[in-house]
């Protein structure tokens, strides 16, 4: 489902201030709203959707959500 236009300039506008550039622009040069950098291989689907829900790399997807892969989640 697409987002609409309302909610894609509230998160192109949370993104500026917090980042000084919006999600679009980050979405439409495939880069990174958080580092800048190029934001072209994922390591997998969710990976790649995540990128287009928040504009994050896979670093930085990484260092934001701390999935711990390959822990044992109950300790």
């Amino acid at each position: 489902m697409a987002k609409s236009h309302e909610m894609r300039k509230a998160l192109d506008d949370i993104t500026k201030a917090a980042f000084g550039h919006s999600r679009s622009t980050a979405l439409n040069t495939a880069s990174c709203v958080t580092c800048g950098a190029t934001a072209l291989t994922f390591k997998n689907a969710l990976s790649r959707k995540e990128y287009g829900i928040s504009g994050m790399c896979q670093t930085c997807q990484d260092s934001v959500f701390n999935t711990g892969e390959g822990e044992d989640d109950d300790e």
